[in-house]
């Protein structure tokens, strides 16, 4: 009989009741993987946006499904070609899998894409990282082309990609980052470094005097065109939303001088999780956590994410012995 395992799964696509906690098969390892006994994880939007079924075109009818990228926790078993770790090692990483597998006991997760988790982080913390602090990171430093001294502007700055990013580009050596957010969130924002913060109630961004090397737009509700009043001649927006219409505009802006359109595909890497480390151990990045659940209430962290009012990031306590660092 093959270990079983609990695991938050869906059977079809629809609102956040439709996860049931059921036992499962424990998942077998390939070569290249490691077996981690998840301690947490966290909730992204891609992660109820595939539970609605919204992007069933990438992620088919064939269920039960286990959601969740990102993991954080123990390997308990290695495959016969990894080399970088060993059992007893904590790891944190974002899944590369299609459909995720994190919101469960267990997980198979490819040695390429994990690395070792902060010391300075408890479990919670460091599973809200690499989907979104890897989003942000790549965002500005690869799609935004970013050079030391530049400006940049976030817009969502208090949202999960968003508070890494105002932290990352201070990291990065930004020369001043402005944050867009509500007005209740102004406070947060400027405590991770934020030179300026806007409250987009208050005052128009599109309107602004000042003009920026980099507009990473985390929330996807701006055009290039609404933003090229606020980018400098050759300056870069950069987008979440992987739309085909927006991967169009990409390659259209390759055509034409001056400003570029970008989006940001996240492609899960180690090493990208072992600078962010650096950083987090360093003191210069942190995990900002709205609220944590269990796995038992996963419907419910479901329906507070996708109500869109998350600052930071929420995730999945899987087990008590995630709540003091490791």
């Amino acid at each position: 009989m093959k270990p079983t395992m609990k695991a938050a799964v869906i059977s079809r696509y629809g609102p956040p009741d439709v996860f049931q906690i059921a036992d499962i098969d424990r998942p077998e390892i390939k070569p290249d993987q490691l077996l981690v006994k998840v301690l947490a994880s966290s909730i992204n939007p891609i992660e109820w946006k595939m539970r609605k079924g919204m992007l069933k075109l990438l992620t088919g009818n064939s269920f039960p499904i286990t959601l969740g990228f990102d993991v954080s926790g123990e390997v308990v078993e290695i495959g016969s070609q990894v080399t970088r770790f060993k059992p007893g090692d904590l790891i944190y990483a974002r899944m590369d899998q299609l459909m995720g597998g994190a919101y469960a006991e267990y997980a198979a997760v490819s040695e390429k894409v994990a690395a070792l988790k902060p010391r300075n982080m408890t479990h919670e913390e460091a599973a809200a990282v690499p989907l979104a602090g890897m989003t942000a990171l790549q965002a500005i430093r690869d799609e935004g082309a970013f050079k030391p001294g530049q400006s940049v502007l976030i817009n969502g700055a208090s949202g999960g990609v968003g508070t890494y990013a105002v932290q990352i580009a201070k990291v990065l050596g930004a020369s001043v980052v402005t944050g867009v957010c509500s007005g209740k969130n102004m406070a947060l924002v400027k405590r991770l470094g934020a030179d300026a913060v806007i409250d987009y109630t208050q005052q128009e961004v599109t309107q602004l005097k000042d003009k920026y090397d980099i507009v990473f737009d985390v929330v996807g509700n701006r055009s290039l065109s609404e933003c090229q009043p606020i980018l400098k001649p050759k300056g870069i927006y950069v987008t979440t939303q992987p739309y085909p219409g927006n991967y169009l505009k990409s390659i259209l802006s390759l055509l034409w001088p001056g400003q570029k359109y970008k989006v940001i595909l996240l492609k899960s890497k180690a090493a990208d999780l072992e600078y962010l480390t650096e950083q987090i151990e360093a003191g210069k990045v942190c995990s900002v956590i709205d609220r944590t659940y269990s796995l038992e209430q996963i419907a419910e962290a479901h329906a507070y994410a996708e109500a869109e009012h998350t600052v930071g990031k929420n995730v999945i306590s899987i087990s008590s012995s995630a709540i003091s660092p490791s």
